[in-house]
């Protein structure tokens, strides 16, 4: 594949700078480039774009929402197909691999969780990490490529992507990298236990309220990873937005900062609704495991008797043992005296023997 028909003239020659550049950045490794894809191929992309499909913006727990993913690409139209060829190829592989020093990156073409995504105004994105192992494949996860598709952004109406250090700290603690979604701007960074990120709530001025937030998301995996970013399986991970700084303790507050407290509390509530449906999922999966198990466990195995028991059981045996002997000799004498009665001229006598002796089987 000829790169340079679908990607910025210069690209291939600026890798060396972004390769650089991925791996000094802070807070954790990743790169924004901008210029992205040929300006033909940006501006038939963004014509393109698919409209915003209800069906497509449920959340996690089947409400529609503000943010619609589509991710089958290739039925979007050409320039979308030539998209999807262009980053399956290995020559676009090898270049990111380059850029990332991530080596054997692997394709994805179910666009598990990517494909475009469209934010409308209101809708915001906790910091998070994401989930790490491919649900299907079951290769590592271990880059985000993401390019915008927005005619025009600017940070303060929201929407910028953030990268954290440590979302848990308050705002003023942690470090946070901004990157604003200017049309046919590249973000691409590593996927970890800390690759923290998400972007704040989306408020638009009134006049600009018909726009909305586009991208095109791909992810890209291994079949192994170092063993020491090696962490257990999760989904996606999010950490609840904080409460404003400016909320101080005597000031009445005004509709704006109710409604933003409105907001956060939804969004914990419909993760913790997610979180609760996980563990009574993973509790009912727990009890049918233990139920299997109880079908299919041997027999308990009887404690090995003491020597005492040893003891006794001998002795029981033993004494059957002289019973049987004791009994099978009264019987020999019985058939001896039987025999003799019977050889008696008296036929009164035998005739009674002869039956009793039938009757007792005694030949």
């Amino acid at each position: 594949m000829n790169l340079s028909e679908y990607l910025a003239t210069d690209l291939v020659a600026r890798v060396p700078d972004l390769a650089h550049r991925f791996r000094h950045a802070s807070p954790f490794r990743f790169i924004a480039i901008d210029n992205f894809f040929s300006p033909d191929l940006a501006n038939q992309l963004a014509a393109q774009f698919p409209i915003f499909d209800e069906e497509r913006a449920k959340n996690e727990n089947g409400e529609v929402g503000g943010k619609a993913v589509n991710s089958n690409v290739r039925s979007l139209g050409e320039p979308w197909k030539a998209l999807d060829d262009l980053v399956a190829s290995d020559a676009f592989r090898a270049l990111i691999s380059e850029i990332t020093g991530v080596p054997d990156l692997l394709y994805d073409p179910d666009y598990f969780g990517g494909g475009t995504h469209e934010n409308r105004d209101g809708q915001s994105l906790d910091a998070h990490v994401d989930f790490n192992f491919h649900p299907v494949s079951r290769q590592h996860r271990r880059l985000n490529l993401i390019v915008y598709l927005t005619e025009e952004w600017d940070d303060a109406w929201g929407g910028s992507i953030q990268l954290h250090k440590d979302p848990y700290l308050p705002p003023s603690l942690d470090e946070i990298a901004v990157v604003t979604p200017l049309f046919n701007r590249c973000i691409i960074f590593e996927t970890t236990e800390h690759s923290w990120h998400g972007f704040p709530q989306i408020v638009l001025p009134e006049e600009k309220r018909h726009m909305s937030r586009k991208s095109f998301a791909l992810y890209y995996y291994t079949k192994s990873r170092p063993g020491a970013e090696l962490g257990p399986e999760h989904s996606t991970i999010y950490v609840e937005q904080h409460l404003p700084e400016d909320l101080l303790a005597g000031e009445a507050l005004t509709a704006e900062q109710v409604q933003h407290i409105r907001n956060l509390v939804a969004s914990r509530d419909q993760h913790l609704r997610r979180l609760y449906g996980n563990i009574k999922q993973l509790y009912t999966e727990l009890n049918g495991l233990k139920e299997r198990y109880r079908l299919q466990a041997p027999p308990p195995v009887a404690d090995e008797p003491s020597a005492v028991e040893r003891a006794k059981k001998a002795a029981k045996a033993a004494e059957i043992q002289r019973l049987l002997a004791q009994q099978e000799g009264d019987l020999a004498r019985l058939r001896v005296r039987l025999r003799a009665l019977e050889t008696s001229s008296s036929w009164r006598l035998t005739r009674p023997l002869r039956a009793l002796r039938r009757k007792l089987s005694l030949r």
